[in-house]
């Protein structure tokens, strides 16, 4: 249908989340259409994020340090960790500056019908960082998780695997209930249920 440089680029983009083939195309016609200057821009953003880019060896997160310099912060507290799914979520929870410790990025969730997807996250390094005989002794593991069937099964999976090489350590899950202006009425069973277990 197109060039044969056109459709390669088209599904290589088709290969992003949440990018079709329409949107490919849109894209590389914008391209096409743009100039080179803005695609050499493209260009070389990608190659200086691939090139300076790295992963911290304590959290997992993306940084252009090891560790990062969240990790590197004396100040925060390091027996103290909060497991979210994927980079973005950290972000969105240090944005509330409520969180003073540290956190642990898993890349992943745990899929029910995938027995390797374990094995796809970083899992194992987060049980190697609770395990009693670490320099740093974790005292709490905050589960911030999605309340969805992965984000459930990923919690379950961790609180018992936690438990079984530290009986003592606190596990704790971030609450969840009504939110702010919302109407009780129109509020399904589950959140009501977990706004009445989880009152303040």
């Amino acid at each position: 249908m197109y060039s044969p440089a056109i459709d390669k680029l088209i599904l290589a983009l088709k290969k992003l989340p949440g990018v079709g083939r329409q949107t490919a195309e849109r894209y590389v016609f914008h391209f096409l259409k743009s100039g080179k200057k803005e695609v050499a821009e493209l260009t070389l953003a990608l190659k200086d994020l691939m090139t300076t880019t790295q992963s911290c060896q304590i959290c997992w997160n993306f940084s252009d340090q090891n560790p990062c310099a969240r990790c590197s912060q004396p100040k925060r507290n390091q027996a103290i960790i909060c497991v979210v799914a994927e980079p973005q979520d950290l972000a969105v929870i240090e944005a509330t500056q409520a969180h003073q410790g540290s956190y642990h990025v898993l890349r992943g969730l745990i899929d029910a019908s995938d027995e390797e997807s374990v094995l796809k996250t970083k899992i194992a390094d987060l049980l190697a960082r609770c395990q009693i005989n670490t320099r740093i002794k974790i005292s709490e593991v905050i589960l911030a998780l999605n309340p969805n069937l992965a984000g459930e099964t990923t919690m379950l999976y961790l609180e018992k695997k936690l438990r079984e090489q530290n009986l003592t350590l606190k596990i704790t899950r971030l609450a969840r209930g009504l939110p702010l202006g919302s109407d009780i009425r129109y509020a399904d069973e589950l959140t009501l249920l977990s706004a009445i277990k989880n009152r303040t």
